[in-house]
């Protein structure tokens, strides 16, 4: 990559500056998840990447400034940032209420198990480089990888992309089968003036990109008018908990006999039966399901259709409460 650009363009302490720009813009663009994602167990994935985002501006900002001059002391932080921007990818794989809670806990503990390799390099080994275990390395590839397959069968799936490529470049150094020490050393001035603004800004594009409008598909299944609601949970949290909704449903759905079947993009009806009292026990089981990951003023606020009154004479647990209570609910 030396070719890329002239010896004086490689050491322009200017590229540091730009690394944090793309660092505050993917913050910024987290800042306005967390608004998009507000009543929604996805808001403290928003925040762990707010956090990403400061922490990587703050690291080339105090590298700019002429506060991390050595590439030893920039491995270091840089390993700390990296922990932190593998969480949100990690606090959305436990998006269930009410133990998402808690689970940021176990997130907060990962960002800190992973960050280890610096601080034991700042107080035992000063002047060296982290020495990254090749589980940590593998993990760290795991959770890049997961984070863009939870996204990649979604619309947002050329924002998961952009994302994952740009974490892949900030972590590379610390990646298996890289020697951290020679990335720092030989190639520090490679990496400052093309990789980290290259990485960094593949992120800020990605989250801007997810901030966008999905396009929602063709709505199936119009008397229950569902499918808006479901696709932006889809959306919010990705196809893990999306697969696991759609699998509690299909079972409720095949011990009721509804002649309906949950999918990735929406609700699918059998044909017109003419019987459509099972339309309204459905579409509660459905609404219990997502409760676990979202509020009332959610579903409002996405489309989800208000319950016609009970009619008179019909006994409420023949339907909705009876396959709510026969349902396994508690196992999603």
């Amino acid at each position: 990559m030396a070719a890329i650009l002239p010896p004086e363009l490689i050491g322009w302490p200017g590229w540091l500056w730009i690394t944090a720009a793309g660092g505050l813009l993917a913050a910024g663009a987290a800042v306005g998840g967390v608004w998009r994602t507000r009543g929604s167990t996805a808001v403290p994935a928003a925040w762990w990447g707010v956090a990403a985002g400061l922490a990587l501006a703050a690291e080339s900002g105090a590298r700019g400034a002429g506060l991390l001059q050595t590439p030893a002391a920039t491995a270091c932080v840089r390993l700390v940032v990296v922990g932190l921007g593998m969480c949100p990818a990690m606090s959305l794989l436990g998006a269930k209420r009410p133990q998402h809670q808690v689970w940021q806990l176990i997130v907060a503990t990962l960002a800190v198990v992973l960050s280890m390799p610096a601080l034991s390099a700042g107080l035992v080994r000063p002047g060296s480089v982290p020495d990254v275990h090749l589980l940590e390395r593998c993990f760290l590839m795991v959770l890049v990888v997961v984070g863009w397959m939870n996204f990649v069968g979604t619309g947002r799936r050329l924002a998961a992309t952009a994302i994952a490529v740009g974490q892949w470049l900030l972590a590379g150094p610390f990646l298996p089968g890289v020697d951290t020490d020679l990335a720092y050393h030989q190639g520090f001035a490679i990496r400052s003036a093309v990789v980290d603004p290259l990485g960094a800004w593949l992120v800020a594009a990605g989250a801007l990109a997810a901030l966008g409008t999905t396009r929602a598909g063709a709505v199936s299944g119009d008397r229950l008018s569902v499918d808006r609601a479901f696709q932006a949970l889809r959306e919010t949290l990705g196809a893990a908990w999306t697969l696991r909704i759609i699998e509690r449903f299909d079972s409720v759905a095949t011990a009721r006999k509804w002649p309906c079947r949950l999918r990735f993009a929406g609700l699918e009806t059998d044909g017109d039966p003419p019987n459509t009292d099972w339309q309204r026990d459905a579409r509660r089981t459905l609404k219990a399901l997502l409760r676990r990951f979202v509020t009332e003023a959610w579903l409002v606020r996405h489309g989800w259709p208000t319950d016609p009154v009970r009619q008179p004479g019909r006994p409420e647990g023949e339907g909705g409460l009876r396959a709510l209570l026969d349902s396994p609910l508690e196992g999603v």
